[in-house]
Parts: C-alpha cells; structure tokens; sequence
C-alpha cells in the first residue's frame, strides 16, 4: 500500500507552498486546428516534454521527471503524474494523479499538486486566424524539510520554498508552453510567432 500523501499528515517539517499563474500561447490557426493537435496528445506531449523523462501511464496520463531542485544541500528529483483530461465544452485541464507505488519514497519527501485550466480564443490576425490558448495554473507542493534546515530563520526558509516553486513552474509550465507552441507550428508548416515574456 502506498504512503499517505505529505498534504493529509501533520508532520511539522512539511512546509506547503502555493501559487498561481496564468499566460497564454498564440496559435497561427483556427480553434478547430489547434484543438485536433491538443486532443493528440499522444504526439507533442513526450516530445515537447523532452529533455524531462516521460512514462505514458495510460491513454491520458503520463509521469513526468522534473529534473533536479534545491537549496541549501537540499535537493529533490520530483516524478509527478499528470493527466490530460479531455476538453469539456471548450475547455482542457491537466491535474496531479497519484504516482504508482514504486515511487512511495519519494512521496514521503514531496507532494504536488498541480491543476491547470487552458481554453481556446480565436481572433483575427493580421497575417490571418490567430487561436490564443490560455492557461491557469493553480500549484501547491508540500515538501518534508530536513530537520536541519528547520533551524534556519522562517523567512529564509520560505523565501527557499518559494524558489523552489518557481523552478518548478519554470521547468513544466514555461519550457512546456513554449516548446508545444513550436511543436504546433512546425508539424502544420506554418511560421512561429515569438516567444512571449512570460509574467513569472
């Protein structure tokens, strides 16, 4: 059986950091066009995912290997599984599914809980139909500190959780959004828009 998630306990040394984002991607498309390519998402998911390890855990789910994080010697790996729901009157989600019980140790170091929202705008562009995807991202992760690190200011220790966060919406969200957005407009041999600044 697998451990309780760290987010159901009362262990003092779990800290949980929250935050909230939100962006949007611009597709050189009509709606249509770009909701076919994020139905598949068979095709761009592990190839836009990359360099991060992706393991298809069923039709919709797949775990995902951050890469590594840290501060003050502290560092993690996290492995979270996602699943990519199907969109429901317009509107696509992508939320946290518990890990299989081989990764039970690494869940007694970590918890995400990740839950993104993305729905379609089509405009008109210049150069023609213009499809912006807009995302939402409500994010918490609980991480078991180790003891040593209790013993450092709050505020430090805080500021330390929150850079951790960042990083990890950094890794998932950002390189994500830009990567699928390019994945898109090369398979449909239309030209990319630039990057946008992302507002994190």
């Amino acid at each position: 059986m697998a451990p309780a998630p760290l987010r159901n306990g009362e262990d003092p040394r779990v800290r949980r950091y929250t935050s909230q984002f939100a962006d949007l991607m611009e597709m050189r498309a009509q709606a249509g066009v770009v909701a076919d390519y994020l139905d598949h998402h068979d095709g761009w998911f592990r190839r836009c995912a990359a360099p991060m390890k992706v393991l298809p855990l069923g039709h919709n789910s797949y775990a995902l290997t951050l890469g590594r994080f840290g501060n003050f010697g502290f560092e993690v790996e996290p492995t979270i599984a996602l699943e990519l729901l199907p969109q429901s009157e317009g509107i696509y989600r992508i939320g946290t599914v518990p890990l299989a019980e081989d990764h039970g140790s690494l869940q007694q170091v970590y918890d995400v809980d990740f839950n993104a929202s993305l729905r379609l705008d089509q405009l008109t562009g210049e150069l023609g139909p213009v499809t912006q995807v807009l995302w939402d991202l409500d994010l918490s992760v609980w991480i078991r500190l180790p003891a040593l690190i209790g013993l450092l200011p709050e505020g430090l220790v805080q500021s330390s959780g929150d850079h951790l966060l960042r990083q990890i919406v950094r890794q998932v969200s950002r390189k994500l959004t830009w990567k699928v957005q390019e994945d898109f407009h090369a398979t449909h041999a239309l030209p990319c828009p630039p990057r946008r600044r992302a507002p994190f």
